[in-house]
C-alpha cells in the first residue's frame, strides 16, 4: 500500500475520532478498511504517515497542529490561539479542579497504585468527596482490590483522560518531585564603582552581613568603654580641683 494512499485516511481517522489514536490502533483501523490481505499497511508506513502528517500540519498558516497526548494523537490548535478558542467554549473552557480534587489527583498520579486510605493517610483528611469527583471525570479509575489488606479495598489508577488533560503520554511524563520541590538560589547584585555589576551567593552575602554587623557591635562596645572611662577620668580630675581648693581657702 502506498504511502500517499495512507496519509490522507489516517488523517480522517484522527479528525473523527473522540480520543487519541496511537499507532497500533490506526494500524488496525486502517486495514480494517482498506487492505486486502496481499497489501497490508505496515506498522514502519503507518509511522511515516503520522511523521509525515505532523510536519505538514506544523507550518505556521495552520491554526492546529498533531499533538502526541494521552496516549495517542490527536489535532489540537496551537497555544497561540488559546484566548480565541476560550471565548467559544465559555465557561466549560474556565473550568478546573478544586485545591481538594488537585491534592488527591497528584497523590493518585505519583503513588499509584494506591487506595482511599492511603490518600486520606497522606492528606490527613477523609476524601471521599474528591475522590467521587476525579471518578466522575474520568481522570481516575478503579484498577482492582487489594487483596492482602483488610477488608480487600479499592485501589485507583490515573486514567487515559487523566493523560489527555494535562497533556502527557504517561505518568512517566510527569515532572520528578525532587525537581518540583528544588528551590533556586537566590543571587542578589553588587554593584561596584565603575565596573559591571557582580552576582553573588545569598549565603555569602548573609555571612558578609553578619560579620559587618558583628564588627559594628564590637566598635560600638569598645567606644562606649572608652567614653565611660573618659567620664569617669573627667569626674576624678573635677573632684581633685574641688578638694584643692578647699585645703587652699583661708
Amino acid at each position: 500500500m502506498e504511502l500517499s494512499q495512507i496519509i490522507p485516511h489516517i488523517e480522517a481517522l484522527i479528525f473523527a475520532s473522540e480520543k487519541p489514536l496511537g499507532n497500533t490502533e490506526l494500524l488496525e483501523l486502517l486495514n480494517g478498511a482498506l487492505a486486502f490481505i496481499e497489501d497490508r499497511a505496515t506498522p514502519e508506513q503507518v509511522e511515516a504517515a503520522v511523521d509525515g502528517i505532523k510536519e505538514k500540519y506544523s507550518a505556521e498558516f495552520y491554526a492546529f497542529e498533531l499533538v502526541q497526548s494521552g496516549g495517542g494523537w490527536q489535532f489540537l490548535t496551537k497555544k497561540e490561539y488559546h484566548k480565541t478558542v476560550a471565548q467559544l467554549n465559555g465557561d466549560k473552557f474556565l473550568k478546573r479542579l478544586s485545591t481538594a480534587a488537585l491534592e488527591t489527583l497528584a497523590i493518585i498520579a505519583y503513588k499509584q497504585p494506591i487506595t482511599k486510605s492511603e490518600i486520606e493517610a497522606i492528606r490527613g483528611v477523609n476524601c471521599d468527596y474528591a475522590v467521587q469527583k476525579l471518578l466522575e471525570k474520568d481522570l481516575i479509575v478503579i484498577a482492582g482490590r487489594n487483596e492482602d489488606a483488610v477488608g480487600k479495598p479499592l485501589i485507583y489508577h490515573t486514567s487515559k483522560s487523566f493523560m489527555d488533560y494535562f497533556g502527557i503520554n504517561s505518568p512517566d511524563d510527569l515532572p520528578k518531585i525532587s525537581e518540583v520541590l528544588m528551590e533556586e538560589l537566590v543571587q542578589a547584585t553588587v554593584v561596584t564603582n565603575g565596573e559591571t555589576p557582580e552576582l553573588i551567593n545569598e549565603e555569602e552575602t548573609i555571612t558578609e552581613t553578619a560579620i559587618e554587623e558583628e564588627t559594628i557591635a564590637e566598635t560600638t562596645v569598645e567606644e562606649e568603654v572608652v567614653a565611660v572611662a573618659e567620664n569617669e577620668n573627667e569626674e576624678e580630675e573635677t573632684a581633685s580641683e574641688e578638694n584643692t581648693d578647699k585645703q587652699t581657702e583661708p
